[in-house]
């Protein structure tokens, strides 16, 4: 796993239940603010329950990608109580 990884992974971790970061969010605090595109291409790849992806979303509010089907990610927000933009 690369550096970067390991810090948006981390990152990632830190976002408590019922709140949620948009992918610029998590690439400018990993340092490298123009990377959100790379912060969303390594979040779809992520299988790892402990890291809770569903918890980022895309500038405009909306959604945005999940692998596990972005119905699945717009449930698991709603499940937290977390209202997004369709």
């Amino acid at each position: 796993m690369t550096s970067f990884q390991q810090t948006i992974y981390s990152i990632v971790k830190q976002i408590p239940k019922g709140r949620t970061m948009t992918y610029k969010q998590v690439a400018t605090l990993a340092g490298r603010p123009k990377a959100f595109r790379a912060v969303g291409n390594l979040l779809n790849k992520n299988y790892d329950l402990t890291i809770p992806c569903h918890r980022v979303v895309r500038s405009d509010g909306k959604a945005g990608g999940y692998n596990r089907g972005s119905f699945r990610k717009e449930e698991l927000l709603k499940k937290e109580r977390v209202e997004i933009g369709k």
